[in-house]
C-alpha cells in the first residue's frame, strides 16, 4: 500500500530563533520512501541535518523574525498489515539485555519509574512475563485513563496521568511505557504518522501520533495504550525516552504556532481502464475454456 504523508506548519517568530526539527522519516523506514522527502521552508533558509543520540534525523534552522512556514509532501510504501502480535516472545533478564536498551529502563523527564515502581509490581507482578505482561499493562491503562483533547498539558508526567486518570495519546503511552520499565521491560516512546486506515474516520483533524515500543525477544515491538488494538499504516519518525526527546519542533526563543496541518492518507490503487479490464477478462475466459477442453 502507498500512503501520502506530509505537513504544513507555520510559526510567528518574534526574533531570529534557533530551532531543532524532528520532522523526517526515521532511518529504519527511509528505504520505503517512494518519492523524495524534501522539507520546504518559506522564507528559503538553510537546514543543517544531523543524527541525534537515539538515531533520529534532525534538522537545525535559524528562523528569521516574522512568519516561517515548513511543509513536506512525500509518498511511502507500507505493508498494509496491522501491527504484529508475536504472543510468544520472551522477556529478557536485565543482565541479558543489550547495552543500548538499558537507557529505556531508567526514569526520564516524563516517565518517573521511581515513583511508579511499587505500584507497577502490585498491579502486574503476578502477570505472565513477556508479551502478555505488556498487554495487561496496556489494557489497564486503556481502561483507567480517559481520553480528551481538553486534558492536554505539556507538563503532565506519567505519575500525573496515573493520579488524574485522564490525558491525550502521549499521556496514555508515557504511563504504559513507565509501567513497563518498572517491570524491567525496556520501553521507548515513539512519534510518527498514523492515519485512519481500516477504521471509521474520527471527527478530530489529523495530527502526528504517539505510541511506544518494548524490547522483547531480541526486537522492538509496537504497542499503543491509547487505541489498544493493532493498527495499519504506522510511519515511524523518531524514538526516545519520552516526548522531550522526540518533540517535532524545539525553539530557543518565542515561536507561536499559527498553522498546523498533517497529512497521512492511503493512496487508492489505480483502476484499470474499461478496455484493459475487458481484455484481461477475455484472456482469463479463454484460458479457462481451454483448460476445460483438455483431455483428462
Amino acid at each position: 500500500m502507498l500512503i501520502k504523508i506530509g505537513f504544513d506548519l507555520e510559526f510567528e517568530v518574534a526574533a531570529p530563533t534557533p530551532m531543532i526539527l524532528l520532522l523526517f522519516i526515521h532511518p529504519s523506514r527511509r528505504a520505503d520512501l517512494r518519492s523524495k522527502e524534501r522539507l520546504t521552508l518559506h522564507p528559503d533558509i538553510p537546514v543543517a541535518r544531523y543524527t541525534d543520540l537515539f538515531g533520529n534525523i534532525c534538522g537545525r534552522i535559524l528562523a528569521p523574525a516574522g512568519r516561517v512556514r515548513l511543509s513536506l509532501d512525500t509518498v511511502i510504501e507500507d505493508s498494509g498489515q496491522p501491527d504484529r502480535q508475536p504472543l510468544d516472545v520472551l522477556q529478557h533478564r536485565v543482565e541479558d539485555l543489550p547495552d543500548e536498551t538499558l537507557a529505556f529502563l531508567l526514569p526520564s523527564r516524563y516517565c518517573e519509574v521511581d515513583k511508579l515502581s511499587d505500584i507497577a509490581w502490585k498491579l502486574f507482578g503476578a502477570s505472565e512475563p513477556g508479551w502478555k505482561r505488556v498487554q495487561s499493562i496496556c489494557d489497564w491503562v486503556n481502561q483507567h485513563v480517559t481520553f480528551g483533547y481538553q486534558f492536554a498539558d505539556p507538563t503532565k508526567t506519567a505519575f500525573d496521568v496515573y493520579q488524574q486518570g485522564k490525558g491525550v495519546c502521549r499521556d496514555f503511552n508515557h504511563l504504559a511505557a513507565t509501567l513497563c520499565r518498572c517491570m524491567n521491560i525496556p520501553a521507548r516512546y515513539v512519534s510518527g504518522y498514523l492515519g485512519d486506515i481500516g477504521i471509521p474516520p474520527p471527527d478530530a483533524p489529523m495530527d502526528f501520533s504517539a505510541w511506544f515500543e518494548v524490547y522483547l525477544g531480541g526486537k522492538w515491538h509496537t504497542f499503543d495504550a491509547r487505541f489498544n488494538v493493532p493498527r495499519i499504516g504506522r510511519i515511524l519518525m523518531a524514538v526516545g525516552r519520552d516526548a522531550a526527546d522526540v518533540a517535532m519542533t524545539t525553539n530557543f526563543g518565542s515561536a507561536i504556532l499559527k498553522k498546523f496541518v498533517v497529512i497521512t492518507d492511503e493512496i487508492p490503487a489505480p483502476k484499470l481502464p474499461e478496455a484493459k479490464r475487458s481484455k484481461r477478462m477475455l484472456v482469463k475466459t479463454r484460458r479457462k475454456n481451454q483448460a476445460i477442453r483438455q483431455p483428462r
